[in-house]
């Protein structure tokens, strides 16, 4: 089982606020860090994009998010308001996002009866503090920094192929993004969809439909681990559903 981790397994939402409203109290400011959270995240996926699509060469996921912070501060006015050390540890939050409540019982209960591996688009770095600092119980840790590339791309698939040593139909790409899921499914992944209303804040419209074409639609790791203990394949170590 291979895992998408930002939004699926852990949360970037909460722990912005809350950093967020220290950096208001400590500078006497009245940031909208619900407004910033999306507007960072729209600003990443543009350049992620781009990247993806050859507009702009191939550069790690870190100087990603502080490029688009440096974006996202002149944007909105603020820039004066944060040195470049400031910034640097604000982009840090990357690093220490928290699990949702149901990740790491559900992650433990998978690891139980599958390889459980990370395949995100965070980089090696980055994803080692969040699994360290948040507790995920996972066997393997595969970002896309491995291969240059990053999801929907079919090389960060196959580098779980090489890595975790299955085909794809044996493994079950798991995520909260259904863009992650197509390109799994297009790979010849198995495909499990986390319904993560919270993912972008409260309020937010956020595309949780499940979908025909998707193996297995649930709401949390939990769920998941349910459903698998039921329809699990003896044997083969790959989900039937």
């Amino acid at each position: 089982m291979t895992f998408d981790v930002q939004g699926t397994c852990v949360d970037f939402y909460r722990p912005l606020l809350r950093l967020g409203d220290s950096i208001n109290q400590a500078k006497s400011l009245s940031i909208d860090w619900a407004v910033m959270s999306s507007g960072w995240r729209a600003l990443y996926r543009d350049v992620l994009d781009a990247v993806i699509c050859g507009h702009r060469p191939w550069l790690p996921v870190v100087e990603i998010y502080r490029e688009t912070l440096d974006v996202l501060l002149e944007d909105r006015g603020l820039a004066s308001h944060f040195s470049a050390a400031e910034r640097d540890q604000l982009n840090g939050i990357w690093s220490r996002l928290e699990p949702w409540p149901d990740s790491v019982e559900g992650l433990r209960r998978l690891r139980q009866s599958y390889v459980t591996s990370t395949l995100s688009n965070a980089g090696m770095a980055t994803m080692v503090s969040i699994v360290k600092r948040a507790g995920l119980p996972f066997d393997a840790v595969l970002t896309a920094e491995l291969v240059q590339a990053y999801k929907p791309a079919a090389a960060v698939y196959q580098l779980a192929v090489d890595s975790l040593g299955y085909r794809p139909g044996q493994i079950l790409m798991v995520a909260c993004h259904k863009y992650d899921l197509k390109a799994a499914r297009a790979f010849g992944m198995r495909t499990a969809f986390i319904a993560r209303p919270l993912e972008f804040g409260p309020g937010v419209d956020t595309d949780l439909t499940p979908e025909s074409w998707i193996d297995v639609p649930v709401s949390s790791l939990t769920e998941l681990a349910d459903v698998l203990e039921i329809v699990t394949a003896p044997g083969d170590g790959v989900a039937s559903p």
